[in-house]
Order: C-alpha cells, then sequence, then structure tokens
C-alpha cells in the first residue's frame, strides 16, 4: 500500500514523539534562507587585525573577499592562509596601494603582477579579483588587470569606516545592501569586526546570504562547490 503524504508525516511525528527518530527542524530553515547573496569584502590585509576579524566572521557564519596588499600578503603570508582556510576569497589590492591612475603602465602592472604572486606564495591561490585602490580606474588599469586574468571590483555601498563610520553606521550601511550588491570595509577598522555581529543578524532577518563574487558578473552569488576549498572547519 503507497504511504499519502499526510500518512507518512503522521509516522514521522509520532516516531519523533516516542524519541525514536531525531528530526533536524533547522534543515529546512537552513534551505530556504538564502533569498539572495551579497559580498562583504575587506581591504589592506592582511595584518595583526586578520586573525580578531576571521574569528569574528566566522561565528556569525560569513564568509567575505579579502582584498589584499601584496607587500602585506609578503609580510603576513600565514594570515593569507588563515583566511584561505576560514573560508574567505582572496583578492589583489595592488602591492603599495598607490593612486594607480597616476601610474606608468609599468608601475601598474608590477603592482599588480607582484601581488598576483605573494598571495600564491602565501598560499592564497592566484586571485581572480581585483580591487584597485580608492576604486580608482581607467582604460590602462582596466586593460592591465584583465592582463592577469583579473576582474576588477569595485562597491554598490561604501560602509565609510576608512572615514571613522561608528558601528551603528557601518551595520546601517550593510543594511541597505540589495542582492548582488557588494560593501566596502577594512581589515584594521575596529568598528567594522565589531559591526559583524549585527551585520549578521540584519542579513538573517532579510534572507540575504553572504556570498562569493562571480568573476564573470562581478555580482555577489551563491559560493560554488570549487570555491569551499579551506572553508571546512
Amino acid at each position: 500500500m503507497k504511504a499519502t503524504p499526510r500518512l507518512s508525516l503522521l509516522v514521522v511525528v509520532a516516531l519523533a514523539a516516542a524519541g525514536t527518530l531525531t528530526v533536524d527542524t533547522a534543515a529546512p530553515a537552513r534551505a530556504a534562507a538564502c533569498n539572495g547573496y551579497v559580498a562583504l569584502t575587506f581591504d589592506d590585509g592582511p595584518s595583526g587585525n586578520t586573525p580578531a576579524l576571521l574569528n569574528a566572521l566566522t561565528q556569525h557564519g560569513l564568509r567575505a573577499t579579502m582584498f589584499n596588499q601584496g607587500q602585506y600578503a609578503a609580510a603576513y603570508p600565514a594570515q593569507v592562509k588563515a583566511q584561505v582556510n576560514a573560508g574567505m576569497w582572496v583578492g589583489n589590492h595592488s602591492y603599495t596601494h598607490p593612486h594607480l591612475t597616476q601610474q606608468s603602465q609599468a608601475t601598474i602592472d608590477s603592482e599588480i603582477s607582484r601581488t598576483q604572486q605573494a598571495i600564491a606564495a602565501a598560499g592564497g591561490g592566484t586571485p581572480k579579483l581585483f580591487r584597485p585602490p580608492y576604486g580608482e580606474t581607467n582604460s590602462t588599469v582596466k586593460a592591465v588587470a584583465t592582463k592577469y586574468g583579473l576582474t576588477e571590483i569595485i562597491w554598490n555601498v561604501d560602509s565609510q569606516d576608512w572615514n571613522g563610520a561608528s558601528t551603528d553606521a557601518i551595520v546601517a550601511a550593510a543594511g541597505r545592501l540589495t542582492r548582488g550588491q557588494v560593501i566596502l570595509m577594512h581589515d584594521w577598522a575596529a568598528n567594522s569586526r565589531a559591526a559583524i555581529p549585527r551585520i549578521a543578524q540584519g542579513l538573517a532577518s532579510r534572507s540575504l546570504c553572504a556570498g562569493m563574487i562571480s568573476p564573470q558578473t562581478g555580482r555577489a552569488v551563491a559560493p560554488t562547490a570549487s570555491s569551499a576549498a579551506g572553508a571546512a572547519r
């Protein structure tokens, strides 16, 4: 006899009540929780602040894209690896953070290529995303980034953490994110780190999840299976 859906449900409920079946009521909630993705990004790392930032993100189930400076990737290689091990994605943010639009093509090339090498040498893989310092770009910057297989990523929402924004203001900025959008924050900003628990809560209340940035579109999307390397904890 084929069980009807109603009969099957009654059997499950009865078994659960009898203690012979454990029902994971959280599983459907997790599956239905993401009604869209946004991208949290942190510039200017890695640094001595990186461990605390990674702890805050992982404790609240968030993943982010870390746009690292090459000089710091070379100085703190263990922190680059820690970013990857914590499930974060690593991007290129130039080597010394100059105003690239004021530089020669050779200098731009050096800034980008050396950062690719420093991040890879530190165990961060070969970045596919590039954020120009200050968000300043032009055709030459774009061309050099393309030469190294990089997609240029700016941002939709600026948290203003670099400008002394309060934790409340940063939480409010994250609250303006809509599907596919990217927010700018910084590795060194204590107020951004302090905002993480409330950012996580705010995203969850809107059924939004922290995703990866697609190299194809530059928008936040669901993490892919191949992007999960190092994410297991």
